[in-house]
């Protein structure tokens, strides 16, 4: 097995960075994130191996059950029981990656999109991560991310999200002013729009789902679209609304 560093104190440096990836402003600063998952670490290992810079394990054999997997380049260390406990928030208590960030350039609202383009303000990480594994499951090419979205690579949007944010590219949209001008067919998800089951979907849009309870600017300039239901509830969850909503634009697009 390659070395080992091993870890047993909190005022470590490399400890103190890790603990600030558990929320979004912390993965921002540092352009990093932790991956847990039994299943989504070996298949993000195999996905994107180059993307990973460190695991950390809870004891040499869990580091070692995972030996074959890890790519030479991978910096390897064993925390200390209470200090892998605080990183592994999902309750693993199997080996954590340590991840690069992608660049998340700014998008270029005025080039009109390219396949299905969702532009997203969901500030529950939970839920952001549930619509990213519908967006890459439904071939949605790209996410923009309004200023209030959840950071997409945080714990709980990558539990929630089975490796999806691996799968799709980002981009951040500065604010819903900067929507007006955005070229091409631009369609929002809203209770009181136009039945979604009878459009002509696009093959290149932009899609946009609003904030958690706010949903959508009134004065936002979109043509809104609305699920129907027996309307025995005032309104269906963002994150299966979304998956509703792109499952039809798959739809019509594979001749399904």
């Amino acid at each position: 097995m390659a070395p080992v560093i091993t870890i047993d104190s909190a005022r470590n440096d490399r400890y103190r960075t890790w603990e600030k990836l558990l929320d979004g402003r912390g993965i921002r600063k540092h352009g990093a994130f932790l991956l847990a998952g039994r299943k989504t670490v070996p298949e993000a290992l195999s996905l994107a191996p180059d993307r990973f810079t460190a695991v950390l394990a809870p004891d040499t054999p869990a580091l070692e059950a995972i030996e074959s997997l890890l790519p030479a380049h991978l910096m390897r260390h064993v925390l200390a029981p209470a200090l892998f406990e605080r990183l592994d928030v999902s309750g693993t208590r199997l080996p954590l990656l340590v991840g690069s960030l992608p660049d998340f350039p700014q998008a270029d609202l005025v080039a009109p999109p390219e396949g299905l383009e969702l532009v997203c303000a969901l500030g529950d990480p939970a839920n952001l991560g549930a619509v990213l594994r519908s967006a890459a499951a439904f071939g949605a090419r790209r996410i923009l991310l309004l200023p209030d979205a959840a950071h997409p690579f945080h714990p709980k949007a990558l539990r929630a999200g089975a490796n999806a944010a691996l799968r799709l590219d980002f981009a951040r949209v500065p604010g819903w002013k900067a929507l007006e001008g955005a070229a091409g067919p631009l369609f929002a998800l809203d209770g009181g729009g136009a039945d979604l089951t009878r459009l002509a979907w696009p093959a290149d849009l932009r899609l946009v789902l609003g904030e958690e309870g706010q949903g959508l600017p009134a004065d936002l300039a979109v043509a809104r679209l609305a699920i129907p239901t027996t309307g025995t509830v005032e309104s269906l969850n963002a994150t299966v609304a979304a998956a509703i909503a792109l499952q039809h634009w798959f739809s019509r697009r594979s001749g399904a």
